[in-house]
């Protein structure tokens, strides 16, 4: 049976992380990791790790009476990875293979992820763009993604972070808009993101978009929105960002390809892979 016992550390240095942000208040810090320790001892280990993380951001938003710990992060990479647009899409129209450049740009995007690393900056994800674009992406996934996004009629595009959803922007503008609804969390958790941030980046203006109703950094569908859930059951085809939408999903009965970069070692050895590999992959 397979439980996630590895990934408690990581629950507990994100609960520090947000403490750190609300606060320097060293008495609330050991307040949030006292009290987020005593929950990890009655968490069911067999949860993916996004179920449990929801339950660790409720605690602390409970205790700090703070909603959004990670806001000014989230607008902070929002802007940044907007002055990279212009120069990012100019790259893609330029390139042989479109759609190929454009995935890379949104796995490069997937580095933004700070309940993976909290001390990350932007020449991090600027060097995460050039090792990407040097990276070749499987021939047979590409084609793969590329047939199963012609056949669709229908596709949910689920988003992952802030500052990533502006690579994401990139990969849609290549793909036929007309099929695709796109994905945002329905409460603010750790720096993913919400409709505050589709709007920021202007994504509103290029699909639908909707929220998912939940506040888990994934997608766990049994506690999303009946508007959500009829939404990913209508979809022929859905698009996967990030670790936490492929922690929740990849077991799920559906077309789905996921596009990430494999940042942990649990993660790594569910795909079989090296961390820091360039994911696109189909659920089945």
């Amino acid at each position: 049976m397979k439980t996630y016992f590895d990934c408690i550390p990581c629950f507990i240095r994100q609960a520090l992380d947000s403490a750190r942000l609300i606060t320097d208040d060293e008495n609330i810090h050991e307040e949030i990791i006292i009290s987020a320790m005593k929950m990890a001892v009655d968490m069911d280990l067999r949860k993916s790790p996004p179920e449990m993380a929801k339950k660790i951001h409720r605690l602390i938003r409970q205790l700090t009476g703070i909603d959004d710990p990670y806001k000014e992060i989230k607008a902070s990479f929002n802007a940044f990875a907007m002055q990279m647009y212009p120069k990012a899409k100019k790259y893609i129209e330029e390139s042989v293979d479109k759609i190929e450049a454009a995935v890379k740009f949104a796995i490069a995007g997937n580095i933004i992820d700070f309940g993976v690393n909290a001390g990350l900056k932007n020449h991090h994800v600027r060097d995460a763009i050039d090792k990407s674009l040097e990276t070749p992406i499987e021939p047979k996934a590409l084609q793969r993604f590329k047939d199963a996004v012609a056949r669709a009629e229908n596709i949910l595009y689920l988003g992952d972070n802030a500052g990533e959803i502006v690579f994401d922007k990139l990969l849609i503008e290549q793909l036929p808009t007309e099929k695709i609804t796109f994905a945002v969390r329905g409460k603010p958790i750790i720096n993913d993101i919400t409709m505050e941030d589709a709007e920021f980046v202007s994504m509103t203006d290029l699909v639908p978009v909707i929220d998912n109703g939940d506040d888990a950094p994934g997608t766990i569908l049994e506690d999303c929105s009946q508007q959500f859930q009829e939404k990913f059951t209508d979809a022929d085809l859905i698009i996967a960002k990030g670790q936490g939408n492929y922690e929740t999903l990849s077991e799920v009965d559906k077309n789905i390809f996921f596009i990430l970069k494999a940042k942990c070692e649990i993660i790594a050895q569910h795909l079989g892979c090296e961390v820091g590999s360039m994911i696109l992959k189909e659920n089945f």
